[in-house]
């Protein structure tokens, strides 16, 4: 019930810090909009004095091309606004206070783990995730023989973890999971930031 609190803290946290930084992306969204439309006029004015001097088949060649170049950079810069929510989120989370951090992989190692033996492999700076934890975590599951042990392998993770248990290898890293949700949930916030 608790590790429910504490992710719903994070995701309300997280949905606070998109929320700020939509309201920026905004600002930025309607000034780059701004800026593209004077480009957007420097362009037509072009295409008008293009249009005097050249024949109608190099100026729409032309035209074409600069509108695809703006749709290009239209484009970028609404990644990158949403590559800042999603790093605004990773840092978030890999910033929880100690506890909370705990609370939460504690949270996603039970659902991850079904029993029985299995290795955790943490990040090589890893300090928050330990045998203590995975103990705690293999008795909630009353794990019966074997529980959770933590690897000898570490890895570039940031933070979080992977879980391997039998064939079975599940990624709970920082970076896995900001990678599931963006996959959810970036054609809706494309819609929300840029409607």
């Amino acid at each position: 019930m608790q590790d429910l609190q504490v992710i719903e803290k994070i995701l309300s946290d997280a949905r606070n810090e998109a929320a700020r930084i939509k309201k920026q992306a905004g600002e930025k969204h309607a000034e780059r909009e701004r800026l593209l439309g004077e480009e957007l006029a420097h362009y037509r004015q072009q295409t008008r004095t293009l249009a005097e001097q050249a024949a109608n088949d190099r100026l729409s060649h032309m035209l074409a091309a600069a509108r695809m170049d703006i749709s290009k950079r239209h484009l970028a810069e609404k990644t990158a606004i949403i590559d800042e929510v999603f790093d605004a989120a990773g840092r978030q989370l890999a910033d929880l206070p100690d506890q909370q951090y705990r609370d939460l992989m504690k949270g996603l190692m039970a659902r991850a783990y079904g029993g029985g033996s299995a290795s955790v492999i943490i990040d090589k700076n890893e300090k928050r995730i330990d045998q203590n934890l995975l103990d705690e975590v293999a008795r909630q599951a009353q794990a019966g023989e074997g529980g959770l042990e933590l690897s000898g392998q570490r890895r570039n993770l940031k933070a979080g973890f992977i879980l391997e248990q039998e064939r079975i290898t599940t990624n709970c890293s920082l970076d896995a999971l900001l990678d599931q949700a963006r996959g959810e949930l970036e054609t809706d916030l494309a819609k929300e930031l840029f409607a």
